[in-house]
């Protein structure tokens, strides 16, 4: 299977692994972009090339049409995983990634459970409760928060349970956001036992009608989505050790752009079947500045 990008593969060595996984990650327009910046150099090195990784791996799920491809390719990126750490990268992801695996204790199970994560994308499109939803948070976000909060420095222990509790907040806020986006794939993360308890129906999400989707069932099912994403954030911030809140700013900036989303789409009283909210670029920058002034 040819994963490479063709201009990398051709063998154009204008473009390096560096320079791939930093385009990546600058196309990507991700808040976590805008944190980057505050880094020094071989940190930033770091978690921009795990941040391609993960936008690769979930760019197999969500660009790709036919799951039975989709299952070959992160097939796949399990044996390119593999072939990394015996020291054969192929990729020009895996390339940038591993020379910083051992300094910042980026492990092979942890790239695993990110693939495992997007497995779940295509194996299953409903949640039934959510403990359910909180297992597929864990692999794509909390997973994701620890190898992050590794990168930006950790030394006190605690400070793992606060970047897993903070990864699963800020997948919380992306389900939110992304409620008509996910429908459009067929997907619906959302509980369904939360459904029920709303009496929201599935097919009202699917159908991403307005403006009689907006109904106040759905309504009150997303203040309720909202409260808990709100919860989640309190929860990590009051699990970040002081010792280690200087070096974990990078995420407090994440926290805080992507708690801004979740205040946006709330302002817009959740109008998300039928259009994606977002902040805009100078907006997420100013938010990442605010916070390394503060500090918080």
């Amino acid at each position: 299977m040819d994963a490479l990008p063709r201009r990398f593969a051709s063998g154009d060595d204008r473009v390096t692994p560096q320079q791939y996984v930093q385009d990546k990650a600058a196309r990507s327009g991700s808040s976590f972009y805008y944190a980057f910046l505050f880094l020094p150099p071989e940190r930033r090195a770091a978690i921009t090339a795990f941040y391609a990784f993960c936008r690769e791996v979930d760019d197999v799920v969500d660009n790709t049409t036919d799951m039975s491809v989709a299952g070959a390719k992160l097939a796949w990126w399990r044996k390119e995983v593999g072939s990394a750490f015996a020291g054969e990268a192929s990729h020009p992801v895996m390339q940038a990634l591993m020379p910083h695996t051992r300094t910042f204790d980026i492990r092979a199970e942890h790239l695993m459970a990110v693939i495992d994560g997007c497995q779940m994308d295509l194996d299953q499109s409903r949640y039934l409760d959510f403990a359910g939803l909180q297992r597929y948070c864990h692999l794509v976000a909390g997973i994701v928060g620890e190898v992050a909060s590794s990168i930006f420095g950790r030394s006190d222990p605690a400070t793992l349970a606060y970047a897993h509790q903070l990864g699963l907040a800020m997948q919380l806020t992306n389900i939110i956001r992304d409620v008509g986006d996910d429908a459009r794939r067929g997907r619906i993360y959302l509980p369904i036992s939360e459904l029920q308890q709303f009496d929201v129906k599935a097919h009202e999400i699917l159908q991403r009608q307005a403006p009689w989707g907006y109904s106040e069932r759905f309504t009150a099912l997303m203040k309720f989505q909202a409260e808990r994403a709100h919860q989640s954030y309190d929860a990590a911030l009051a699990l970040l050790p002081d010792c280690d809140r200087r070096q974990q700013k990078p995420g407090l900036m994440m926290a805080n752009i992507y708690r801004a989303l979740l205040r946006e789409v709330e302002a817009e009283n959740f109008q998300v079947l039928h259009q994606r909210i977002s902040l805009t670029p100078l907006r997420k920058l100013w938010i990442a500045m605010q916070t390394n002034w503060r500090g918080r």
